[in-house]
Parts: C-alpha cells; structure tokens; sequence
C-alpha cells in the first residue's frame, strides 16, 4: 500500500526537495501527495483524505467501502463529515453527527452502518441508494429501523422522503447491484416481494441451488446470470445439471441476462406467477 505525505511537511522536515516533491510525487487531494504514476486504492485515497481534513469523519459509499461493501469504485468521490475546502474527489459536509453515528473501522473514522444507511438512502436517487444499502447490509448488517429513527433525530437534513422511501426495501440478500436491480424492478412492477437467497434442497437433502430470488409458495424463482455463466465450462455444465433437478422438483426460474428487457422480464415473471395461482395482489 503507498503511503500518502503532506508535501509540505515532507519538504519542512528535509525529508524531500520542493524539486523532488514535483518530480516524483502527485497531488491526490490539496497539499496531499503519492508517488507519480501511482493509480491509488479507495483506502489509499481515504488515507489521504484524512490527513488532508485531519478531523472529518469518512461518510457515504466511502463509508461503505469502509464497513466491506462491496461495488465502490476506486475513484468515486469521498464524503467527509466535516469542514473542507471545495476539491476534486472530495466533498466535505458540515452536517451534524450524533456521538453514536460514528466510530473507528481498522484506525478511520467512519460513520456507523446505520448513519451510512441514512445518507446513502437520503442522498441518493432510489435505484442507485437501494444497491449500495443492499450491499452495505450484505457486509455488515444494521437495522433499518435505527436507520429510519436517524429520519426524526435530524428532521431538519435533506433528502428525507428519498430515505423513507428507499430504506424499507433494503435486503442484504443482494450479492451484486444487478441482484438489486432485478428485485426491485418486480417489487415496483406490483409483484410480491421475492425471498432472496433461497437453499433448494432435493427430498434426499442433496444441495441443488441458492436462487438470488424466489417465489416460494409458487416454486417460482428468478436468477441474474452474469458473465461466468458463459465462459466457465464447470459452471455451465453445473447449471444444466442443476436446471434439470430444479424441474423435477417443480421449479420454474427466470433466466435474466444484461440483454434482456426490464418489461419483458417482469412479463414472465407476472405471467408464472398467475398460473400457479397467484391472485394479482402485491
């Protein structure tokens, strides 16, 4: 991992000259350095972030990252809950923040999962806050209702009906943003609300399959087939294998790939559904 400098003090100390400061390091953030050439991590980033902003809390997706999301680019911007001067990368928010909204994750100071979960929901458009909350309760759950609370302890933050309407659709089950993605584009095409994450056992207690979404009542279940799905050889010979036990025990999944058209699937999905008895309700 590269460390970050304050260039100025590096230069004080003696420990560089303000030409080789120029020559061989890079300007990350306002006064705050890594090695030319260097393509830095999110924590290395977040390193630097602290000691440009010594007193900032880290908060947002970066906050996430923080807490093992994952999906959180190396480059997306850093929010700080604190004092800091407009930069490129970096946002600082003067906001306030509870003694229990925040605490320390391997030496950063970070926002607490729940505090998290209320400034991804709040700031966020819906689909893209639902993604990142599914994948920060995937990696460290919290309780949407402490997240909700935080809606009354700061009435006045923006961005509330955005957090109420997005924080009771997280679910941890999610293993990727198209996971979510697929959920939610049944849930908000009137369909039940899926169970994700479902064991498929055969009568023999043979392990068939974790289905990312499903019907249960109905056996009926919906699958995101990424990239791996087409290029393994094993993989591919497993899901046909697996397909084959799935029918004989009365399941039918949906099969979404990126191709695939968000009316068409929920089509499918509302059509299997129907004919094994559902009555139309959400």
């Amino acid at each position: 991992m590269a460390v970050p400098i304050i260039g100025a003090e590096a230069v004080a100390e003696g420990l560089l000259t303000r030409a080789q400061l120029r020559h061989r390091y890079a300007p990350v953030f306002r006064g705050v350095y890594l090695p030319k050439g260097h393509s830095p991590t999110l924590f290395e980033r977040i390193a630097a972030a602290r000691l440009a902003v010594p007193r900032a809390v880290i908060a947002g997706p970066a906050a996430s990252a923080v807490h093992g999301a994952k999906w959180v680019d190396d480059d997306i911007r850093i929010d700080l809950i604190g004092r800091c001067r407009p930069q490129p990368g970096l946002r600082g928010r003067e906001e306030t923040l509870c003694a229990d909204e925040s605490m320390t994750v391997r030496g950063i100071p970070v926002t607490t999962p729940a505090r998290t979960a209320f400034d991804l929901a709040r700031r966020l458009p819906r689909a893209d806050a639902i993604e990142r909350l599914d994948a920060l309760m995937n990696a460290s759950p919290f309780s949407i209702e402490d997240a909700m609370l935080l809606t009354k302890v700061h009435p006045r933050a923006r961005g509330l009906v955005r957090a109420r309407e997005a924080l009771p659709f997280v679910d941890g089950g999610a293993e990727s943003p198209k996971e979510s993605w697929l959920r939610m584009l049944f849930i908000d095409a009137g369909l039940p609300v899926p169970t994700t994450q479902f064991v498929v056992y055969r009568a023999d207690g043979v392990y068939i399959r974790r289905i990312d979404m499903v019907w249960e009542d109905y056996k009926i279940g919906a699958e995101y087939d990424g990239e791996q799905h087409l290029t393994s050889r094993e993989q591919y010979a497993r899901d046909v294998w697996t397909r084959g036990e799935l029918q004989k025990l009365g399941w039918y999944v949906i099969h979404v790939i990126k191709e695939h058209r968000g009316p068409d699937v929920v089509a499918e999905g509302r059509a299997a559904l129907l004919a094994r008895g559902w009555d139309g309700r959400p």
